[in-house]
């Protein structure tokens, strides 16, 4: 099976990886252009182009795909039985949706139809869901409209985004491998998705990483998981940027969780009682906050040029005062 693929980050990397051990002929491999990272905001090549070099494929980088001749002829001179995208990031036009005879497969990090969009894991890791999953599709002109062919999921309960990434990337690329046989001989399924169903995933912004400390426990704990790796969930501490990696909801809306946190490191009343974002208790099972409905356990934090570590450690060298308000 001749194959173009599309894709830029990590959790493209598997099904490239996947189709090349499988005996597919992959003869081109799209991504998007370098991009400037780091300190000294040098080039550097996505993930996917990386092993597509590596595995001696040739490589594309365009910077636009919507009425680009010479993208469509490189495409087209491939002859592509099957295009197959993962997290590309651009919406492909019609005519180079129409090249190969199998179609264009894509492998979308969600639950169709929940979760359209660019950024599907993480969205789903921010409002909680405890099932995330990866749908194979036939591509649409409408972004991520097409009809479903399979899914497979995982449990993501107490998982970062960068967690559920990982794993959700081995599984699609077996998922695509195991459906491939069934779409080249034309008895793979198209299932329409149901519009009442459908939900959306928009890019998540770095503002977005500022935790609300009116909300529930449960809540800022998802926003945490969901916010790692990046942009980071953060508050600020006397002003400065505080970093939360990790964090469990409080015990007992307040008086068990300072007690978790450390007997005797400041005797936590009903979080009830205090604005959202004071600190009620810290000690080594963490620092006990406020918020909308009990209290929160920041349990690893960041700050300005520092690592990230447990609280019980940074509390060796640092103090935070009791009814410190955060944010």
């Amino acid at each position: 099976m001749r194959v173009v693929y599309m894709g830029t980050p990590d959790f493209a990397v598997p099904a490239l990886e996947a189709l090349a051990a499988g005996g597919c002929d992959v003869r081109l491999a799209v991504t998007k252009p370098d991009a400037p990272s780091g300190r000294g905001k040098k080039l550097k090549s996505c993930p996917v182009k990386e092993k597509a070099l590596e595995l001696g494929i040739p490589v594309l980088s365009p910077e636009k795909v919507k009425r680009n001749d010479e993208f469509f002829e490189a495409v087209k001179a491939a002859e592509p039985d099957i295009i197959i995208v993962a997290a590309y990031g651009k919406i492909l036009p019609k005519r180079i949706l129409d090249i190969p005879r199998l179609g264009c497969v894509n492998i979308h990090g969600s639950l169709l139809p929940k979760y359209r969009g660019a950024a599907p894991i993480q969205r789903a890791v921010l409002a909680g869901e405890e099932e995330i999953g990866v749908t194979l599709m036939y591509m649409a002109e409408e972004m991520d409209a097409g009809d479903m062919i399979a899914k497979a999921s995982v449990k993501a309960a107490g998982k970062t985004s960068a967690q559920v990434f990982d794993e959700l990337s081995v599984i699609g690329a077996r998922l695509l491998m195991e459906t491939l046989p069934a779409i080249e001989d034309g008895t793979a399924p198209r299932i329409p998705q149901d519009p009442a169903l459908v939900s959306f995933a928009p890019m998540v912004e770095k503002s977005e990483g500022l935790i609300d400390f009116g909300r529930s426990a449960r809540e800022i704990v998802c926003h945490v998981l969901g916010m790692n790796s990046w942009p980071m969930a953060y508050t600020f501490l006397n002003g400065e940027m505080m970093k939360v990696h990790e964090a469990e909801a409080g015990r007992s809306f307040g008086q068990e969780a300072g007690q978790a946190a450390e007997e005797g490191a400041g005797s936590a009343q009903h979080a009830g009682r205090h604005a959202p974002g004071t600190v009620l208790a810290a000690g080594k099972g963490g620092i006990e906050v406020a918020c909308g409905d009990g209290s929160v356990l920041l349990k690893k934090i960041q700050m300005p040029g520092k690592k990230a570590m447990d609280v019980s450690a940074w509390l060796l060298g640092n103090k935070i005062e009791i009814g410190t308000v955060l944010g």
